[in-house]
This record gives structure tokens, sequence and C-alpha cells, in this order.
């Protein structure tokens, strides 16, 4: 008689218990700040100076003193010239100071009049069109960063902005967190590799292995360094040895397939003989199987191998599960509230994970073909909707929609 099977474990729970695993690594290294973009920072950046430095000007035109400007038209000697870069000496009284973008303002003026609100008024003097306001135009000295600020804490995933940011303060180096170490291998007599044979040649039964790519393309986008050791047969010796070279100077052993409980699936009990598994039958579509282990120091991550279910999977859980590893503050993605331009009246009793792309008209376009097979839909969709377990949905409903662009980043 079989055991009653266990019942489906809740996604949140889920991802839980597996970034309860997964403990920061150990290590630093110091990179280039040309070279650190997505990079996880792996100290506080500290502000010793000051942006801007000191007052300078937003725009190019004159530096005055706003009490002396009454009415409009007043004319004032030019007294000094102060381009980007230089230093400006104090502004005499009754004077104005040709001033540039950028440029130190001097000791005593309050505004810039802007050059389109001044004509040349003779040799050596400007005629001033407009009234001033008291500090227009004047971007003051600690406006961005103040001196002993952190401007970027640890933990935090950099940005192109934010290597503008620490460039800013001076810092041509960043302390960042280390790359996991990830290897990639698939399972299954089936997969071929693209190239190896043409569509018209492929054996009855044979498809295209997929999923190695995307997976492959996924691990590098989050600063892992990937070993493909490429397609692995449907043998349990084949499978324990892939399994025992992957664990030496790996992270993670990462596979897509093989974890369900099919006499071809070796996967698990391969898992099993050098290390550790938990088999998580998850309560989400697509996506069920998932497994977690150990296989000497290495992490183990089974996948479901059916792409769409192996994509999602991955997106949900591996990606913070990765950026955990390397210290990451921020693990789960932004998601907002948009509306459905589709009906969707069938509940299911998992949590969904339905594709679907933006409109012009602001609302959700729902892919026709939801199976998780179909890879086309993570092609053609923008994002996910994340629909509760046994919740229908009706057009101009509001739903939680997450954007690719944040799972994929």
């Amino acid at each position: 008689m079989n055991a009653p099977r266990a019942p489906l474990k809740p996604l949140d729970e889920a991802l839980d218990q597996l970034l309860a695993r997964a403990r920061p690594l150990q290590g630093t290294e110091q990179v280039s700040t040309f070279d650190a973009d997505t990079r996880v920072l792996a100290e506080d950046l500290v502000s010793a100076l000051q942006v801007p430095p000191q007052d300078n000007s937003a725009m190019d035109g004159y530096a005055v003193r706003s009490a002396e400007i009454a009415d409009e038209g007043v004319v004032l000697p030019v007294s000094q010239r102060i381009p980007a870069g230089s230093a400006a000496q104090p502004l005499q009284p009754g004077t104005a100071a040709r001033i540039f973008t950028g440029a130190p303002v001097p000791t005593g003026a309050d505004a810039i009049v802007m050059q389109e609100e001044t004509e040349a008024a003779g040799e050596g003097t400007v005629r001033i069109q407009r009234v001033p306001d008291v500090g227009q135009w004047i971007r003051r000295s600690g406006e961005d960063v103040t001196r002993g600020a952190v401007v970027l804490a640890r933990g935090e995933r950099l940005s192109p902005a934010s290597l503008g940011l620490a460039a800013g303060i001076g810092r041509d180096t960043l302390a960042v967190a280390r790359r996991p170490k990830v290897a990639l291998f698939s399972t299954g007599d089936e997969l071929v590799m693209p190239g190896a044979v043409p569509p018209g040649q492929m054996k009855p039964g044979a498809i295209y292995n997929s999923n190695r790519f995307f997976l492959r393309a996924l691990l590098q986008r989050l600063g892992c360094e990937v070993t493909d050791l490429g397609i692995v047969p449907d043998r349990r010796e084949a499978t324990v040895d892939a399994l025992r070279d992957a664990a030496r100077g790996h992270d993670l052993i990462l596979t897509s397939g093989g974890v369900s409980v099919g006499e071809e699936d070796h996967v698990k009990p391969a898992v099993q003989q050098l290390g550790s598994l938990d088999l998580w039958q998850i309560a989400m579509k697509p996506g069920k199987p998932f497994a977690y282990g150990t296989v000497g120091e290495a992490h183990f991550i089974g996948l479901p191998g059916n792409p769409v279910s192996s994509f999602v999977t991955f997106v949900l859980l591996v990606r913070p599960f990765l950026l955990k590893l390397q210290g990451a503050s921020a693990l789960a993605p932004a998601a907002m509230q948009l509306p459905a331009h589709f009906d969707w009246p069938l509940a299911d009793k998992r949590r969904e994970f339905l594709r679907v792309r933006r409109n012009a008209e602001g609302g959700l376009e729902l892919f026709a073909n939801q199976s998780s097979g179909v890879l086309t839909s993570a092609v053609w969709g923008d994002g996910l909707v994340d629909n509760p377990a046994g919740t229908t949905i009706a057009r101009g409903d509001m739903v939680r929609f997450i954007a690719l662009a944040e799972l994929l980043a």
C-alpha cells in the first residue's frame, strides 16, 4: 500500500525554508568601479566629502546679489569671469560675475540669473532683465551627498547609477561579494544540443535542450561563475559521477529534469547517495516539482524539466537564493496592481503565475496558451500575474503583476 502523499507546500513557505539554508558566502574581492555593475556591495560606502563640494551654478549666466536688483533692467558691470573648475573671487558690491554651469558661486552672490534673462549693455556690462529670487539656480554644497553619509549600504546590488555615485565620492574600486560558483547540467536521454542534429534528422521523442540556454543566461545575469557540465545520460552511475564532480569547487549544483519519481529520474537517489535531499511538491503552477539538498559542501537545487516550469521556479526561488548567497539585502521583486484585460474563469487549487504583457491602455493581456511547455509565453510576455490559489479573474479586476524586468535584472 502506497504511503499518502505529503500536502503541497505553499510557495512562501518553500522560499522561507530555502533562504534559511542560504548562508552568505565567505570572502570578498576588490574590483574596479567600472566593472562592479550588478555586483553586491560588501561594505558601507561612506563619503569623505560633500557633493557638490561647494555651492555652484546650475546655469550659464551671471552671479549677483539679489538685493541690488530691485527692478528689471538694472545694468551692472561684470567684475569677473568664472568657468567651471576655476576659483572664484568674492563678488564686488554693485557688480555681476559671468559664471558657467558647474562653476563655484563667488562669496557674496546669492542668486544666478540665467543667460537668457540678460543682455549685453555695452562693454563690460550686463542688463538684468528679471528680478532674481534668493538662491535661484544655485546648487548647494552637499545637496547630493554630505560628508560622513553612507551613500551606498552593504548588501546593495550595484546599478549604473550606483557606480556613478561611488565614483562621485572618489571610489575607483569597490569591495564586493564574491561570485557564486555554480555547476549546471541537464538530465535526459531525450535532450539534444542545437547544432548536433538538424531538425529534419531528430529521432522520435528527441527535443532540443532549451533549458540549458536560459538557465545559464539567468545565472550569468545574477553574477555567477557558471561551469556548464552539459547533458548527463539517464543512468544512475553517470548521475552520481556528475554530481560528485560538480560538488568540487562549486557553491551550487543546479539541474533541470530528473527530480520526479519516475524510473528514469535518477537525480533524487543520486543526491541521496552522496548527500541529503528534500523533494518538495510546491503549490504553484507552473513548477510543482522542486528539490533542495546538499552534495558535499555544495548546495543542490533541482528544477522541473518543463521549460516554463524551470524558468518560473528559477526566477521565484533560485534567484533570491543566489542573491542571499551574495549578501544582498533586497531579495523580493517589486510588484504592482494592474487591471486584467482578460478573463480567467477557472480557479486552480495551486497559486498560479500567468504569463501576461502590458498593453497601450495600461492593462494586462493574457498569453493564450498557459501550458508549462510553451516557452513562447515567456518571450511574448513582459511579466507574471501572481494569482492566489482558488481565485478567478474577471476583466477589469486588479491583479498582482511582477515585471520580468525585475526578475531578470
